[in-house]
């Protein structure tokens, strides 16, 4: 594809075509940033209507039981285990994805009392990094919290390591790391493995069961369009359950919360991994949001992604030689759903695109980042948004002096 009309071609042949319609996306506007903050579905709409108007309205706090409140964290879990490889009664829905992998973390050190180390990524996402420096801190004993270039794993791992956790694209390259692999890796040593999965859910095909792996978390705003702050998702492995305990106990993950018992007993399954309780309508915009989920595959949708992101580098390597440094790697296996561009001066590209409808995010020190959400993006998108960085390159729009003081969000 290297003309509109062979992008449109495209189109026209797209399977997952009609899924566009059941987005809301503002008229005018190219929008490549949902693996930051995915856009509104008719069916979430829809769905916390629904909550709002009818289980709220009506029910009132007779829906605790009418409407299946007190049991959403597990059947929206069961809902989206598919799109990570997993079984029902794998998954729960709840809290957001720093504290669940706080839960996770202080968990997984009390299986491997043993041991002392918990291995990261030097570059993975910082609340990342500092949820586990917390929960190091926290763990009564003395925890070493390595920060390592991932690249360099093999050479740190050791039977001293309890837990290695990272994330499964990375936030600003977007490079896609080998979960089978690291995770068989990581077994090999009598180690843990956790992942993020913030920027893969909904985007690429995961598998937690052929990989064996024994933890995972991820968010539900992203590539699955749950809304600002949706809840997040924590996968415990079968052979876990009932092992790993809960280091944030509350009544909603004791084996009896109306009980009102002073002492705390675990639920049994991923029950046990709930605190508090959860915001009913932020479940309601997520689950609504899975519908368009259901009428799909992954494989399809990866396919369509790797078509996109190749679309993508092929046409600004063409239109604008030696202007961009394409960080994310070229190699499918390595990718995840997004195509970072190196520049120095990326802030003001980005300022500079969104003002002409354009709309991608930075990542300091220098990354443009751009998501491709097949469900809802077009060929003749991508097209259109190469010639827009085009004319914001030559017209030197991304230099503008109102772009030197950056704003709180990026």
């Amino acid at each position: 594809m290297r003309t509109r009309e062979e992008c449109s071609e495209h189109d026209e042949g797209d399977p997952l075509a009609m899924l566009r319609h059941e987005f809301i996306l503002p008229e005018g506007q190219i929008y490549l940033d949902g693996n930051s903050l995915g856009p509104v579905t008719t069916s979430a709409q829809r769905r916390v209507r629904q909550v709002v108007d009818h289980e709220w309205g009506d029910g009132l706090v007779r829906s605790w039981n009418t409407a299946g409140w007190m049991d959403a964290p597990l059947t929206i879990g069961n809902r989206l285990a598919p799109l990570i490889g997993a079984g029902d009664g794998e998954v729960l829905v709840a809290d957001t994805l720093t504290f669940l992998l706080a839960k996770i973390i202080g968990g997984a050190l009390e299986i491997r009392r043993t041991r002392h180390v918990i291995i990261t990524d030097e570059v993975n996402f910082h609340s990342d990094l500092y949820i586990v420096a917390g929960m190091a801190k926290m763990a009564g004993r003395d925890i070493v919290v390595k920060t390592i270039d991932r690249n360099r794993l093999s050479e740190h791992l050791d039977d001293d390591v309890a837990l290695v956790m990272l994330t499964h694209v990375d936030f600003r390259t977007g490079e896609m790391l080998d979960m089978s692999g690291i995770t068989a890796a990581v077994h090999a040593v009598g180690a843990l493995m956790l992942w993020d999965f913030a920027h893969s859910t909904g985007a690429v095909p995961l598998d937690v069961t052929s990989a064996d792996v024994d933890f995972a978390a991820g968010c539900g705003y992203k590539y699955l369009n749950g809304g600002p702050g949706a809840p997040a998702f924590v996968y415990v492995a079968p052979r876990w359950q009932g092992v790993l305990r809960n280091p944030l106990p509350g009544w909603l993950g004791h084996a009896r919360p109306f009980a009102f018992e002073s002492t705390y007993e675990s639920a049994t399954g991923m029950r046990a991994y709930l605190t508090s309780s959860p915001s009913v309508i932020a479940l309601g915009a997520l689950d609504g949001a899975l519908d368009v989920f259901e009428r799909t595959t992954m494989t399809m949708i990866r396919e369509k992604s790797l078509a996109l992101t190749d679309l993508f580098i092929d046409l600004v390597e063409q239109a604008l030689p030696d202007v961009f440094e394409v960080v994310t790697p070229r190699e499918h296996d390595r990718r995840g759903s997004q195509v970072a561009l190196r520049h120095d001066q990326g802030y003001g590209v980005v300022q500079a695109l969104a003002e002409r409808g354009v709309v991608g995010d930075f990542r300091a020190p220098d990354i443009c980042r751009f998501g491709f959400a097949p469900l809802y993006l077009r060929y003749v998108d991508v097209y259109d948004a190469v010639q827009i960085l085009v004319d914001v390159m030559m017209s030197y729009a991304h230099l503008d002096e109102r772009h030197a003081v950056r704003r709180a969000v990026t």
